[in-house]
């Protein structure tokens, strides 16, 4: 897969428009994300989100080989491409002939998925439309909501006529860019700098919470250093992803929700009252107080969202080795 993958995307790559950029060389979803933001601020503020269901798994075989015909006349590569496509998969130990569809996880079927999908591409540009497309995430950008709807219509039956494709009616909609969730992103209007911006959308941000609160819960028995190494992961990579996005706002939240949950870890770990009480004293805490503190019971969230701030400071914290959200991002942030 890999040799093939290396043969045909330098010849591919010169006919892929402009506006492609999953699963290619030098491009990213956040090139994606800010060449839409341009369109939109454009005047382009009416959006048409088309879903193909199913992608990865309705994949026409013979209209695939068809587009690679005209470019490859290679026998041997086009053979080998053939029997990349019909080579099955395991489905409960048992071998499951593959009749549509390219095989998911290897090099060479996200290099076919653009093959596919190019010529959406040149009808999209045929029609003179400004359009995004990552992968098989595509969304086209007109000024009106009239003709937003004209292009679902007739992109939605060359999809499914032309290419074998069907599209998800349920999910694709014409909508305006602040009911648009893209690549995880949300999109919002500045008041201020008088156009579009982006930020995570709310649903990518909920997925990040889910994950923190996982790696902070109190029960996980794993200690408290491990705890800050995999939500330093998880920090970074949600940064590095989101960092054209607005969210200095929101990491402020979230770094202090952390240090709350955090707190609670430790705390939880301190185990008896007598072992809290000590630690307290050791960190700074006047003995009466500590041990006031430490027999409280079990009221650890208003412990750990009260006296303990004192001690374990997000300073301490720091210290200890967690990554400041707001920080990484003020760091790491690029204006879009």
């Amino acid at each position: 897969q890999q040799a093939i993958a290396q043969v045909l995307t330098p010849i591919y790559e010169k006919q892929f428009h402009d506006h492609s950029y999953g699963f290619r060389p030098d491009r990213c979803a956040q090139q994606a994300i800010i060449t839409a933001l341009n369109l939109m601020n454009e005047g382009n503020d009416w959006i048409v989100d088309i879903d193909l269901e199913k992608f990865f798994d309705t994949v026409n075989h013979d209209k695939l080989m068809t587009l690679i015909g005209r470019t490859i006349k290679e026998g041997d590569v086009i053979s080998i491409i053939r029997k990349f496509l019909v080579s099955g998969i395991m489905v409960d130990d048992e071998y499951k002939e593959a009749v549509i569809g390219t095989p998911q996880g290897g090099n060479l079927s996200p290099l076919l998925a653009n093959i596919m999908l190019n010529e959406l591409d040149k009808e999209m540009e045929q029609r003179g439309l400004n359009f995004v497309r990552y992968a098989d995430d595509c969304i086209i950008m007109v000024g009106s909501e009239m003709s937003a709807k004209r292009v679902m219509r007739n992109l939605t039956k060359f999809i499914e006529e032309k290419l074998g494709l069907k599209v998800n009616m349920t999910k694709s909609k014409v909508d305006r860019p602040s009911g648009l969730k893209y690549l995880g992103f949300g999109f919002y209007f500045d008041s201020k700098a008088h156009q579009l911006k982006a930020k995570p959308h709310e649903k990518s941000v909920e997925k990040f919470k889910a994950r923190m609160r996982k790696l902070t819960c109190r029960n996980w028995g794993i200690d408290n250093a491990h705890k800050v190494k995999k939500l330093n992961e998880l920090i970074r990579g949600w940064i590095n992803y989101f960092k054209i996005g607005s969210m200095k706002t929101l990491c402020v939240k979230l770094d202090k929700n952390i240090r709350f949950r955090l707190r609670m870890c430790i705390w939880k770990h301190w185990k008896t009252s007598q072992n809290r009480a000590k630690n307290l004293i050791k960190l700074g805490m006047y003995k009466e107080d500590a041990y006031a503190i430490a027999y409280t019971g079990a009221r650890i969230a208003h412990v750990c969202s009260g006296a303990l701030n004192y001690v374990i400071t997000n300073k301490r914290l720091a210290s200890f080795g967690l990554v400041s959200m707001l920080d990484y991002y003020t760091e790491r942030c690029v204006k879009c």
